[in-house]
């Protein structure tokens, strides 16, 4: 008998679909929570422990994106990733901005999924060790708390999101360092591919905003390259 690997919460209101991926789940050793819609999605997360969650977009009574935030809310660091028919792009973009991991466009391969969720699970694993060592920094005259995802400036406070925070601490490691896009890709993210890329503009955006009240500090986009913080 497989070893229980983690604890999956799997939504997806497609009966058939939802059998064959859960049974390729269990073979791959997986326990699999299924729930058929997003209100029941939300009670099983809330009343289990989860490891990762796959989560539909197209969904009954509450829909994948709206779960995703919820779920954000209790926890900052769980992988989520979405499976959905939903191409378009702005779908993915926001999938990813809102607090997912990835975004899969169905139909999809299985081999793919399991590739991805031994990634994100690991890379998981590896974030709530240690990620990296140290877990406080000093920007100049801002103090970043990483674990506890608080930015403070003076009276000024802010609360960042997991993905907020990864990318800050990865360009605190390396401040003063240009750093290549793809490589703060498959540090943050875990893969570099186009989408993204364009969700890492949208980020280092907010980290600017963040930043502004000392002039010493600056994220520089290196063009071509990437972008380097620096600080004075």
């Amino acid at each position: 008998m497989l070893q229980k690997k983690a604890n999956i919460l799997y939504v997806e209101d497609d009966v058939y679909l939802s059998y064959v991926t859960c049974d390729n789940l269990e073979k791959h050793g997986y326990s699999v929570e299924h729930c058929l819609d997003g209100e029941s999605a939300f009670e099983t997360f809330n009343n289990n422990e989860i490891d990762l969650c796959i989560l539909d977009v197209m969904l009954p009574k509450l829909d994948g994106f709206s779960l995703a935030k919820k779920i954000r809310k209790n926890n900052k660091d769980i992988p989520i990733i979405f499976l959905s028919a939903k191409s378009m792009k702005e779908d993915r973009i926001n999938g990813l901005l809102i607090g997912g991991d990835d975004y899969i466009t169905k139909p999809f391969s299985i081999e793919e999924l399991i590739l991805k969720i031994e990634v994100f699970l690991k890379r998981s694993k590896i974030s709530n060790d240690d990620f990296q060592g140290n877990n406080c920094y000093e920007i100049g005259d801002y103090c970043f708390d990483s674990p506890n995802l608080q930015l403070v400036y003076q009276d000024h406070k802010y609360t960042l999101t997991a993905k907020e925070a990864d990318l800050l601490k990865y360009l605190c490691i390396h401040s003063n360092k240009i750093l290549k896009r793809e490589d703060i890709l498959k540090a943050v993210w875990g893969n570099d591919d186009y989408y993204l890329s364009r969700s890492l503009d949208v980020f280092i955006s907010r980290l600017r905003k963040y930043l502004k009240h000392d002039k010493d500090i600056a994220i520089r986009n290196v063009h071509g390259v990437g972008f380097m913080l620096i600080i004075k």
